[in-house]
């Protein structure tokens, strides 16, 4: 406690009470008044208290001490006791005291001369040295092929490290790829080079070398700079970057700055993986002879259900959002043949679980003249071919193993299970329904959190097969073998669940219009998809895959809402 706190509290005493009151048990120095109600807890404070009084109060006060249950005046001994204490503690403020002052100064010494060194740092120009080869401007990626060449490279500083006064690490960033830069003496001297921050945009010239052994930096070579520029500044201070996101800040303020965290090395990476991802399926569908269409994403009919739609107002008539191309994609089978799409599908579910979007990437297909078991062995082919395109590219590659260090391509076949089966399955394991606690029965929905334990028990892609028709779409057709199930599927991944559902289509055109009779569904709007069956009809089936959570099951991301640029799902639709 400091004198002028000591003199403050001594002018609080009442004069009707000439004792100072101490209870090492109970007490406090800090809280402390001094009254029997609110003692201190040594007797150094209260001696403290007392010399803090004028020269002519302090014969007034007395101290007491509390033994047991009763107060008594403090003896003689303890009294001198607590002088050498409070004598003591007066020497360690004071000392306390002149280091602060000392640190005081010298922290504003050094202020002063960083304000000079960069004061003087406003006189360093630098000038490109014309003697220099020209500088060829390359993309990180390409530095590979210019070692022991002059480069001009241009990026964002993604990392920086000061070594010094005569020595700078920066790490340059252009999407591409990572390059190691050293700036050394007077490049380090400028003002420019005193005030980087993270973020900032630059032009580094220099020459492309590989790294000396037993070093390491990304590519295997870095950038000996002898010449920079600042492009644009980034904010440093309060503003900078580092303070706006963090790792472990709430979701919610990262998604809020998503535009920021896409900067990042874990997020660019899967924004990454996602490009390559789709070119791969486009590859494999363009390698069996598919063709992509574009359908329309403002529609008035409804694929998955009435009460996940996105309504809004089409020049006075009522219209929607797509939740499925598939009834398109079916219209341009005997024009085309098989067919697919990469187009964006909208939910209006109100969920909040870790593999729900309100807007996906929804990869579709549609086949003519093929079978069930066709349909089946095309989609696991499909996987497994697409994973294979990407692991084959080192580049991709490299970023899944970063992202996935577990992850192995699957070779095996996948595990297909009849729907019943699985029932069977959960219910020998005792997984209950959660509603109720019992056993699940043939005609169940079976929840998200159930089927996933399933699926992360055997551990193995799972074609589930064979649902009941109750439980699924319209327009998927019942078996001949057992009319109480369809041909459909859906193939469930370790640690996310279903990633795609597909079904043989219903193509006989009185079978179609009683299915919609059944739904309760006006076939007016759908007068277009009925005449598929009307004019040549076919055997046909399809599929849809969201491109996030095969991305979560790609990139062991632990939800899909980091595998889309801009998530959107309930409550979020911003930036």
């Amino acid at each position: 406690m400091t004198t002028p706190e000591l003199a403050s509290r001594a002018e609080q005493l009442s004069l009707n009470d000439n004792f100072i009151y101490v209870d090492e048990a109970t007490g406090s120095d800090d809280a402390g008044t001094g009254t029997k109600e609110v003692p201190y807890k040594t007797a150094a404070t209260a001696v403290g208290i007392i010399a803090s009084m004028p020269q002519e109060k302090q014969s007034s006060f007395k101290i007491a001490v509390k033994k047991g249950e009763e107060y008594g005046e403090i003896t003689a001994s303890a009294l001198k006791k607590a002088k050498k204490g409070y004598e003591l503690s007066l020497k360690k403020a004071k000392k306390q005291a002149e280091q602060a002052a000392k640190d005081q100064t010298q922290l504003e010494r050094k202020a002063a001369e960083e304000q000079q060194r960069l004061e003087d740092s406003k006189k360093v120009v630098l000038t490109e040295d014309s003697s220099l080869p020209k500088a060829t401007t390359i993309k990180i990626a390409e530095a590979i092929d210019y070692r022991d060449q002059r480069v001009r490279v241009f990026g964002w500083v993604n990392r920086l490290r000061v070594q010094g006064r005569d020595m700078m690490f920066v790490v340059l960033r252009d999407g591409t790829g990572y390059l190691q830069s050293i700036l050394s003496e007077r490049l380090c001297h400028t003002y420019e080079a005193l005030t980087l921050t993270l973020e900032s945009t630059v032009a580094l010239t220099g020459v492309v070398q590989k790294v000396p052994a037993g070093k390491d930096a990304p590519g295997g070579h870095e950038l000996i700079v002898d010449y920079w520029e600042v492009v644009g500044r980034a904010p440093g201070g309060d503003d900078a970057v580092t303070n706006r996101i963090s790792s472990d800040a709430d979701p919610s303020l990262l998604y809020q700055q998503r535009h920021l965290v896409i900067r990042g090395d874990t997020a660019s990476a899967v924004l990454k993986v996602r490009s390559r991802v789709m070119r791969a399926f486009r590859d494999h569908f363009d390698s069996k002879g598919y063709f992509e269409v574009t359908p329309p994403c403002m529609v008035q009919t409804q694929v998955e259900g009435g009460s996940t739609l996105f309504s809004f107002n089409y020049y006075g008539e009522e219209a929607y959002l797509t939740q499925s191309s598939q009834l398109y994609l079916e219209t341009c089978l005997p024009s085309m043949g098989a067919v697919y799409t990469m187009a964006e599908s909208y939910r209006a579910e109100k969920s909040s679980t870790r593999r729900h979007l309100s807007e996906y990437t929804h990869c579709e297909a549609e086949i003519p003249f093929i079978t069930f078991e066709e349909l089946l062995d095309g989609i696991e082919e499909m996987v497994k071919d697409v994973v294979a395109r990407v692991w084959a590219e080192p580049t991709t590659r490299a970023m899944i193993e970063q992202l996935n260090p577990k992850f192995c391509p699957p070779t095996e076949p996948f595990v297909r299970m009849r729907y019943a089966d699985a029932i069977t399955w959960l219910n020998e394991h005792g997984i209950k329904r959660e509603e109720d606690g019992k056993d699940f029965e043939f005609g169940d929905d079976i929840p998200e959190a159930p089927e996933r334990r399933m699926t992360d028990t055997i551990n193995k892609p799972i074609l589930l097969t064979h649902f009941p028709g109750p439980i699924k779409a319209f327009y998927m057709p019942a078996t001949k073998e057992d009319p109480r199930v369809t041909e459909s599927v859906d193939l469930l991944m370790p640690g996310v669940g279903e990633i795609t559902g597909g079904s043989m289509r219903i193509w006989d055109y009185a079978d179609l219009k009683a299915a919609y009779e059944r739904e309760g569904l006006d076939t007016a709007p759908y007068y277009w998809y009925l005449d598929q069956r009307k004019y040549g009809s076919c055997p046909h089936g399809g599929f849809g895959l969201g491109i996030e959570r095969f991305l979560a099951w790609l990139t062991d991301r632990f939800t899909v809402k980091e595998c889309c640029l801009y998530p959107r799902f309930v409550g979020r639709c911003q930036p």
